[in-house]
């Protein structure tokens, strides 16, 4: 059975951050719950493309703030 959107993109922040699986929320916050800077968020962005084949622009980029709104973001862009 295929992996959901949600159970791919905390799979993805759980690596990138090396985080539990089980810290990540839809409602965890980068920058405050995972205390993740500019760069760490890059990163981020950068493995989110590559799984999902997106092209996510800098200012859609800066809007991501949780993990749901990545979720959200992956689902109306693909």
């Amino acid at each position: 059975m295929r992996e959901s959107i949600d159970e791919t993109v905390a799979k993805i922040v759980a690596e990138q951050f090396e985080l539990p699986l089980e810290k990540v929320t839809m409602n965890s916050q980068f920058m405050d719950d995972f205390k993740e800077d500019s760069l760490s968020m890059v990163e981020l962005v950068l493995a989110i493309e590559e799984r999902f084949g997106l092209e996510i622009s800098d200012d859609d980029s800066e809007a991501l703030k949780t993990v749901g709104d990545v979720v959200n973001y992956i689902k109306m862009h693909t």
